[in-house]
């Protein structure tokens, strides 16, 4: 399996940013048809808070996409981050070395 990382991991609210700039859609709009408020999805779009699973799925059915793909770019956006944190890492090696002992 490739485990190449990109240097910046892509949030999917940068895609999705991108799509609806594509379209000609404002970020106003969309969220009005969203039925959320436009501080929410700006905070999404902007990578300053995760697309969890009812946002997806509101993004998709209103863009006609899949959200599958726009879930599982956040994983992996939050996998890559919290392998770059050198605490949580830490955190980690010690359960390790707890459950290598057991």
């Amino acid at each position: 399996m490739n485990k190449i990382e990109p240097f910046t991991p892509t949030h999917p609210g940068e895609v999705v940013k991108d799509e609806i700039e594509y379209r000609g859609m404002s970020q106003r709009s969309l969220a009005m048809q969203l039925g959320v408020s436009y501080s929410q999805l700006n905070e999404v779009l902007n990578g300053k808070r995760s697309l969890n699973t009812e946002m997806a799925m509101l993004i998709a059915a209103a863009l006609d996409i899949d959200p599958e793909p726009l879930l599982a770019m956040q994983i992996r956006y939050d996998l890559i981050n919290a392998r770059r944190n050198n605490a949580f890492a830490c955190r980690l090696a010690s359960i390790r070395r707890v459950a290598a002992v057991l």
